[in-house]
């Protein structure tokens, strides 16, 4: 559901009393129906209903309070306790917290993750169906959650960075439905215990140091898992700790604020103060909600009675939050123990409607396959006289599950297919059983990538052109000339990271651009890459098109979790109601030593699903990239070739407007007896080996693969085997990295070795880091005279 409502304010000296007492008891049912919840949803798990169940139970009077500030165009980066702050904000309802929790598949019921998240993690739409940006400043935005622990820390901060850029860049005002000039607070939930993590302490610096609207919310509850705060944090207390952060007169840093879990009131006045403190100034803010409780403990996975005192759970059976809340409310005579009992009722009576409704839901498309499955295997039972018995009892075990799942009716049907044999009935059942692996594929399997209009694939190529006289720069240049265009036409485009700014970054891609296009566009950032990942994923998610820096690629580990974790996954897991088409540009390859020369790709293949990965084998190739890439909605990351920044290239008079299509190679030789695939910087060894086999009467073909994800998606490199019968995968990546995903596409998935005259071969770097020095560099990765004798030995065959 979508949510553009807004929230009253708690104020007590500018609410007549009955309405202030309206909004207090309103608060109170919302508490009660959301504990509720978490104590239905737990029986839910135990009894085998739902697969897992974690709960925000003890957060509910934190939550409410705080989700009265949480205004209009505001944005939240959260984690699964949250479900109170989704109901009080109107983002959720309790119908599709149930559906989540059963995993319902049907985006209509479980508009959060269509069934592909755990219970509580929670997605507004933030985008339509072609990728592009949705009114944002007139809905409660919150951004899909996240369960490894503080992984919503570098986001947010993204998130808050956007206000200030909305705020500081004039070119940007026009964009009226992506901010109102920069008010949007990002707020952030996070656990006591996850402030242990170093996502918590990079975000916190650097939100200090941009001063952007970040308000932090941390539940303490004294535990993470079962494992006490004592052993998390210095002197037991977050707030105590960051006390160095503080804000004062003349300096930078975060405000700091403590208050208690139970004390509904104490939270509605010091939020109110410090949320709008946060969204006027920028200054970030912590809110440290001490003594919360947790009532179930942990998850359904454990009883939290194995780990607490029995001094421990009393007192939180007399401090829960909403028994205190409830004492508060009768003491200052809002209303009397009979109302307040009527309220409970009711909210145990709308829970418990709302969960029937989802398990209805749920059920009702698989009580229909059940049902058309257990006629077709009674049809084949009829026709298969020596099975027939066999073939009943499965009808009847699918007939009387009392919660089928779609796993279940599948595997039944195929046993049953198994054991029908070729008869017209199990060809009916054949066909019903393709109809439903094609259902659940969409359902389970689609929105890894945009799959709107704007989807890459159905970005056109433009070639580049070149003006007669055209000049030759080196290959930073070209880049040069293509930021400096981009930058002065299109606002949405900013780019960021260490060195890039002043210096206009190490290979001098950006130099002089941040003088004329502002410091606020174009901007250095402290060596910290997991929080630059997430700057760019929060500033995309609201739609800005970032161009996020990693100095080498070797360091992009520092930042991998987020990229993996977040950005791959993010509209796979909101079914494509999200994106953040951030474009991570990083340079890597053939340089020298250890940690400059890296080429880490099966790394970033395995992990990277989602993003597309770009191999550019100059700066020329790299600019139509960008091209595409901004074209579409996808995340990206782009490599460019360390060591080509220097060599000499044309420049296109069509900067801005060629394309080079992702996932087509192109054959930059062509050959007749064997088909040499590489990239990037390694492309240029192939050519100079294949010039030296064409002089012994050797023809290579030499294909550049240009984008590792998508790859070769009309099978160009195929063809080129149906001529040569001969294939060599050329890559600097460690044995197993991008040469076994190379030859895994071009084998298997497109049928390759039908046309092989002898073994293909792969030709890697060594399983060791490069060694330092051009000598390091000949005897570490593949080098003109490996290639050599691999293709004489194969054309000896």
């Amino acid at each position: 559901m979508e949510n553009l409502a807004t929230s009253e304010v708690l104020d007590p000296e500018k609410l007549s009393f009955d309405r202030f007492r309206d909004e207090v008891l309103k608060d109170y049912r919302l508490a009660c129906e959301s504990r509720e919840a978490s104590l239905l949803g737990r029986k839910e798990v135990l009894t085998g209903k739902a697969k897992f169940g974690i709960f925000g139970d003890g957060k509910e009077v934190p939550q409410v309070a705080m989700a009265k500030f949480f205004k209009p165009g505001d944005f939240y980066a959260g984690y699964y306790r949250d479900q109170t702050f989704a109901f009080a904000t109107g983002a959720a309802t309790v119908e599709e917290f149930f559906s989540q929790l059963y995993a319902d598949p049907d985006p209509r019921h479980d508009p959060h993750s269509a069934g592909r998240q755990m219970n509580s993690h929670f997605a507004t739409a933030l985008v339509d169906t072609d990728g592009s940006p949705l009114d944002l400043v007139n809905r409660k935005n919150l951004t899909a959650g996240l369960a490894p622990t503080a992984a919503q820390m570098p986001r947010a901060l993204g998130l808050a960075c956007a206000s200030k850029a909305f705020r500081e860049v004039g070119e940007l005002a026009s964009f009226s439905g992506l901010s109102n000039n920069g008010n949007e607070v990002c707020f952030c939930t996070i656990g006591d215990a996850s402030t242990s993590e170093g996502h918590f302490w990079e975000t916190l610096n650097a939100a200090g140091v941009l001063q952007v609207p970040l308000a932090i919310f941390v539940w303490d509850d004294g535990y993470g898992i079962s494992v006490p705060r004592q052993y998390q944090t210095t002197k037991g207390s977050i707030s105590e700790v960051l006390e160095g952060f503080r804000k004062k007169e003349g300096t930078n840093g975060i405000d700091i604020y403590k208050v208690k879990a139970w004390d509904y009131a104490g939270m509605c006045e010091v939020f109110e103060s410090g949320i709008r403190a946060v969204r006027h100034t920028h200054t970030p803010a912590l809110f440290h909600v001490e003594e919360v409780t947790q009532p179930q403990g942990h998850s359904t996975s454990g009883s939290h009675e194995r780990y607490k005192s029995p001094e421990r759970l009393e007192w939180e059976r007399e401090w829960d939050g909403i028994k205190k809340m409830k004492e508060w409310i009768i003491e200052n005579a809002l209303a009397g123990e009979d109302e307040l009992g009527e309220i409970e009722t009711e909210a145990k009576e709308f829970t418990r409607n709302g969960r029937n409704l989802a398990w209805e839901k749920y059920q009702a498309p698989i009580r229909v396959q059940v049902g058309r499955s257990v006629e077709l295997i009674r049809e084949m039972a009829s026709q298969s006289s020596d099975r027939s018995e066999a073939l009943h009892q499965l009808a009847s075990s699918l007939a009387s599950n009392r919660e089928p799942g779609r796993k279940e009716v599948l595997q039944t049907l195929h046993s049953a297919m198994g054991m029908a044999g070729e008869t017209s009935a199990a060809q009916h059942a054949g066909a019903y059983y393709r109809d439903l692996q094609k259902e659940n594929a969409a359902l389970y399997n689609t929105f890894l990538y945009h799959e709107g209009d704007r989807r890459i694939g159905q970005v056109p190529e433009v070639k580049a052109e070149f003006a007669a006289g055209s000049p030759v720069l080196n290959g930073y240049e070209v880049l040069n000339r293509y930021f400096d265009t981009l930058f002065a036409n299109d606002a949405r485009v900013l780019a960021f990271g260490e060195d890039l700014g002043k210096i206009g970054d190490v290979n001098q891609g950006f130099a002089g651009l941040q003088s004329k296009h502002g410091a606020e566009r174009i901007f250095d950032t402290g060596i910290r890459e997991l929080t630059i990942m997430g700057q760019g994923i929060g500033m995309a998610l609201r739609g800005l098109r970032p161009i996020a820096e990693i100095q080498y690629i070797d360091y992009l580990l520092y930042g991998l979790q987020p990229l993996s974790d977040d950005l791959a996954t993010l509209q796979y897991r909101t079914a494509g109601r999200q994106t953040a088409p951030l474009i991570v540009r990083t340079r890597g390859h053939r340089l020298e030593g250890i940690w400059h020369s890296g080429s880490p790709m099966g790394l970033i293949l395995h992990s990277l699903r989602g993003l597309h990965v770009c191999v550019p084998r100059n700066m020329v190739q790299a600019a139509g990239m960008y091209n595409t890439l901004l074209e579409g909605v996808d995340p990206a990351l782009m490599v460019e070739c360390l060591n080509g920044y220097r060599l000499k290239e044309r420049l296109p008079s069509n900067l801005l407007e060629f394309r080079v299509p992702l996932g087509i190679p192109e054959v930059l030789k062509e050959g007749e007896d064997i088909s040499i695939v590489s990239y990037g910087s390694t492309l240029r060894i192939v050519q100079e080996a294949a010039e030296a086999l064409e002089a012994s009467g050797i023809g290579c073909e030499v294909i550049d693969v240009q984008t590792l994800l998508p790859f070769d998606v009309h099978h160009r490199i195929v063809e080129s085997l149906k001529k040569t019968s001969r294939i060599l995968i050329v890559d600097e990546d460690v044995p197993g990295g991008a040469a076994a995903f190379i030859f895994n596409k071009v084998m298997e998935e497109q049928a390759g070795y039908r046309w092989l005259d002898t073994a293909p071969r792969t030709l890697t770097a060594q399983a060791h880091r490069p060694a330092y020095s051009s000598d390091g560099d000949y005897f570490s990765k593949p080098n003109v005279e490996d290639i050599i004798d691999m293709v004489r030995a194969m054309m000896a065959e």
